[in-house]
């Protein structure tokens, strides 16, 4: 089954918003083993959405639509797909009650006229209850064509997508695909590709397809079956030669899992505690620590010393090891993550020292040098390491590769 992305909006075309939605929509229809071949942007002008959507049902088979649905009158995705799909509009009392009690709950002493056009529905639609909002999703039929409109914000769309649009479109395929994650860490594309490729040639079902991440690679493991339980029995075999293949280059294989996720469990798993000591990363590195709920029961302190200074004063650097190595070097590396943990009474200190450019490279040590080093259980490992990419990429892989060598150096000392 095909399917297509609109997203609706001007403010999208202008570039005052990242179009996020596209992505997250498109992850979800390959998860589901549907097939996007195209997206499309389109500001809020109803010739230009009627041409859109026009030319998207002459090409797939489901459409979904994102934004344009609110009060005024530049939102115009609904009036516009009725139009297309030849559907009357009538007010639909249901999303009106729903309307009325949702902002009556707001700071609306009078709900104005026109947050009523919202409760306008297409004749025939399917109508999905909005519990975040006023406008509700809404699902069209007409002559094989199906249109599904959803709300733009993301804490709209996400619910009506994973609750409500998702079991539908599953409906429709003659097979219900389910799908696992393999989660990959401290490898390359090219290289996961190289030892999955005698995997993939042979493939059937189920199949496997890489995506890359930042420092990541993710494994999708999709498989077609009568059920879940029949779906399971065809993906356990491939995971298991993955696990097999990978070993502790695999981080997890729940989709939902992030990384942080991981490594906060593990901290709480042999009950550690952690501090970050971060230098060029300037604070990154404990940010995604700290995203992950409960993270206060491990996450003892973070220590942001970019100067040399603050790294003599809060880590006890000595003076000699930054005069003859420098700030970046493994020897700094190490006296950082020692004295996090001495400084803050952790049971480990993930330490991040490089250079994010884009000025400051040697030939010796280019833009891209970053020496992460871990200390734990009275032991320090460092590793070098020679990123590619701008300022913002270089450190962004340098917290990736922090996570990581703490997760490694956990499960290597306490497993």
């Amino acid at each position: 089954m095909v399917v297509e992305l609109i997203s609706v909006g001007t403010e999208i075309l202008l570039g005052n918003i990242v179009n996020t939605n596209a992505q997250y929509l498109s992850e979800k229809c390959a998860l589901l083993g549907l097939s996007v071949y195209y997206q499309t942007v389109v500001g809020d002008n109803e010739q230009r959405l009627t041409d859109a959507v026009t030319t998207a049902f002459g090409r797939s088979d489901v459409v979904i639509l994102t934004g344009g649905l609110g009060p005024t009158e530049d939102d115009l995705t609904k009036e516009v797909c009725a139009k297309v799909m030849d559907l009357p509009l009538s007010e639909d009392a249901h999303t009106r009650r729903r309307i009325e009690t949702y902002l009556n709950n707001s700071v609306y002493k009078v709900i104005p006229d026109n947050n009523w056009k919202q409760a306008m529905v297409p004749e025939g639609a399917k109508v999905l209850d909005n519990g975040n909002g006023t406008a509700p999703g809404l699902i069209m039929e007409k002559n094989g064509k199906i249109a599904v409109l959803l709300s733009g914000p993301p804490n709209e769309l996400y619910p009506l997508f994973e609750e409500q649009v998702a079991p539908y479109l599953n409906s429709l395929q003659p097979e219900t695909i389910y799908s696992q994650m393999v989660k990959i860490c401290g490898i390359g594309e090219s290289q996961v590709e190289t030892m999955i490729k005698d995997m993939v040639d042979a493939q059937t079902n189920p199949t496997i397809a890489p995506y890359a991440k930042t420092g990541e690679v993710h494994l999708r493991i999709t498989a077609k079956a009568k059920d879940e339980e029949e779906a399971v029995k065809l993906m356990k075999p491939v995971v298991k030669e993955l696990k097999k293949r990978f070993g502790m280059n695999i981080y997890t294989t729940k989709a939902e899992d992030t990384l942080e996720d991981v490594v906060v469990r593990l901290l709480k798993k042999y009950d550690l505690t952690v501090a970050t000591a971060e230098s060029c990363t300037g604070g990154l590195l404990s940010g995604r620590l700290i995203n992950v709920p409960g993270a206060s029961d491990v996450f003892k302190e973070g220590f942001v010393t970019y100067s040399n200074k603050a790294k003599r004063k809060y880590l006890d650097v000595s003076k000699p090891t930054l005069k003859k190595y420098g700030a970046v070097s493994e020897e700094t590396a190490k006296e950082m993550a020692k004295g996090g943990v001495f400084a803050s009474d952790s049971d480990a200190c993930i330490a991040v020292t490089g250079i994010a450019g884009p000025d400051g490279g040697t030939e010796e040590k280019p833009v891209g040098t970053v020496y992460i080093g871990c200390y734990i259980n009275n032991t320090v490992k460092v590793e070098k390491f020679r990123f590619k990419g701008n300022r913002a990429k270089v450190r962004e892989q340098a917290v990736t590769k922090g996570l990581d060598l703490l997760r490694r150096c956990i499960l290597e000392n306490y497993k």
